[in-house]
């Protein structure tokens, strides 16, 4: 009779696909180890000097002068403790003092790299104590001036690299530290816990500082761009709003051409047909204009436009309306003087517009930043009769108030310069030493028509 062998115990065999914990561990070990070499062997904006941004070049010296400091005071320092007091070799001791302390220099620009042979120097220094005839009774395996330089080279290293490289310093100081348990003489005071607490308090603030500029500067710039946007949106705004109130000019030009040549051919007798085609066509090209023009106002049209169901339906003011103006703006609380020239003034449309809008924009700033100031307005033309002046001038209120705005929207100057621009004129404006302020535009009677038609114009503002 034959029996079946009973096969040993081996246990539950290893699942499949699943690799045993030793393995996994030493992956994330070497994983680890790796990531921690790609940190402290990545540095960060190599040669550029610390505080090197800033404006003040007194600033921007600090680094060197409070390293060249701390190099050349720990120098000295530590041959005479590493020698009188350790009992190192002369040698020894030179090279031992000169590598912990003259990288300080190089933190300046390359704290990553000063920090590699610092901590390498620290670290043979430390051995080098182990059998030294002073070490018993004294601080092992950092003796107090290489803590004080380390933490000096931390401060540095914090205002450059990024946290993840300053935690592998931080661990790595922290493992060297522990590791020097081993070997640590009879008799010494062990500071390794205290240079690892330091370390990271200091490592931890700097990175603090640093976080804490990195983003007031990002602040700056970005409230620059935002001023950049906003003034550019400004500008494309009171383009906007001149190019709609100069559609009535265009429109107005554009149905007389209509007119024109479509009552031609009944109010000139013998036309020859080839003529009256030619009228036709104008009449037509003509029609077409005048609808493309409604259509831009209709891509112009401001949100109240939209909201009242159509574009303004008033007819665009001059400088013929100044004195009703005037009139409001002394309700309004502010004393004007108005001066307009004796004889009327043939301005053409887009002058007479911009003649009235500066003067409105004008007044409408005296009465937002200096209420009740004395102002007069002015409106001349030149003695050889090319130039319109308009003259705005406001002093200083005779009772101190509180202006009704302090910072303003941006609207009226912009909304000035380019309605001058608009007819080829000119602008000034700025305060006066009596704490006034004046606003003089100087605009031709005659627009050029290459650099001024309010056609052109309006394409130019539709374009933008």
């Amino acid at each position: 009779m034959t029996g079946l062998a009973s096969s040993p115990d081996r246990g539950p065999a290893p699942r499949p696909g699943r690799e045993p914990a030793r393995q996994r561990v030493l992956r994330a070990a070497r994983q680890a180890l790796r990531v921690l070499a790609v940190e402290l062997g990545t540095p960060t904006e190599p040669g550029t000097p610390l505080l090197g941004s800033v404006r003040s070049p007194w600033l921007r010296r600090l680094p060197y002068v409070v390293a060249f400091g701390f190099a050349v005071s720990l120098l000295p320092t530590s041959i005479n403790v590493l020698g009188n007091d350790y009992g190192l070799e002369g040698g020894l001791v030179g090279a031992l003092a000169t590598a912990q302390t003259v990288p300080l220099l190089l933190a300046v620009t390359r704290p990553l790299q000063a920090w590699w042979v610092i901590f390498a120097a620290d670290v043979v220094g430390a051995v080098a104590l182990i059998g030294a005839d002073g070490v018993a009774g004294r601080a092992w395996p950092w003796p107090p001036m290489e803590i004080v330089g380390y933490l000096a080279l931390m401060l540095a290293l914090s205002l450059r690299e990024r946290r993840r490289t300053l935690t592998a310093v931080w661990l790595t100081t922290g493992v060297a530290g522990l590791l020097s348990q081993v070997f640590t003489p009879d008799g010494s005071n062990n500071t390794w816990v205290l240079m690892f607490v330091l370390t990271g308090v200091v490592l931890m603030m700097g990175a603090t500082l640093r976080e804490r500029g990195d983003a007031q500067r990002k602040l700056i710039e970005q409230e620059t761009i935002s001023e950049a946007e906003r003034a550019r949106r400004t500008l494309l705004e009171e383009r906007a709003r001149i190019a709609r109130e100069l559609h009535d000019v265009v429109a107005h030009h554009m149905s007389v051409i209509t007119v024109q040549a479509a009552s031609a051919p009944y109010r000139i007798s013998g036309l020859p047909g080839e003529a009256e085609e030619e009228f036709g066509a104008i009449a037509a090209t003509a029609r077409e204009s005048l609808a493309e023009m409604r259509r831009l106002l209709g891509v112009l049209r401001s949100e109240e436009a939209e909201q009242q169901g159509g574009p303004e339906k008033t007819p665009q003011p001059g400088i013929g309306m100044l004195p009703k103006l005037v009139e409001g703006t002394v309700r309004a609380g502010v004393p004007v003087e108005l001066a307009l020239p004796e004889e009327p003034v043939a301005l053409e449309p887009a002058v007479d517009l911009s003649a009235y809008r500066i003067v409105q924009e004008a007044l409408a700033n005296v009465v937002r930043h200096a209420p009740g100031a004395p102002t007069r307005v002015s409106v001349t033309v030149a003695a050889d009769g090319a130039r319109l002046t308009v003259l705005i001038v406001n002093s200083a209120p005779s009772a101190p108030s509180a202006p009704l705005e302090t910072t303003g929207t941006g609207h009226g100057l912009i909304g000035m310069r380019e309605r001058v621009r608009l007819v080829d004129g000119s602008l000034d404006t700025g305060p006066l030493p009596d704490g006034g302020f004046r606003v003089a535009a100087r605009l031709p009677l005659a627009t050029p028509p290459s650099q001024a038609s309010p056609l052109s114009t309006t394409k130019d503002a539709h374009s933008v």
